[in-house]
């Protein structure tokens, strides 16, 4: 069964940064196709923010792009988002996904971020 676990969500005021880990247990990494972060925000849906393959390109969500980054340990079975200059708008529950080979797709429990001063 696979678990994934992230960590590392709080309260960081505007132009602070966080770094988001998502612990994957269960299946090894180099069987995920892909691997993601989302957020979603009170009354709004469920967005990607970044996303990276098994080879390791990504993609990111424009509102982001250069201010997070995403990477993954493969040897840790971990995921990461580097989160820098932290908005208000970048509050939300961010969520860890991964999509294997098989089809199968799992979610994470999610983690709080909030921005505020």
């Amino acid at each position: 069964q696979v678990q994934l676990v992230e960590s590392g969500g709080g309260l960081v005021q505007p132009g602070g940064s966080l770094r988001l880990s998502c612990a994957a247990s269960g299946r090894s990494m180099f069987s995920i196709l892909r691997m993601g972060w989302y957020r979603q925000a009170p009354g709004k849906q469920r967005d990607l923010v970044a996303a990276i393959t098994g080879g390791g390109s990504t993609n990111y969500a424009d509102s982001v792009k250069g201010r997070f980054t995403i990477s993954k340990d493969n040897a840790k079975n971990t995921l990461y988002l580097q989160m820098n200059s932290l908005k208000p708008e970048d509050t939300a529950v961010y969520y860890c996904n991964a999509y294997y080979t098989d089809g199968r797709t799992y979610w994470g429990q999610g983690t709080q971020v909030t921005v505020s001063s």
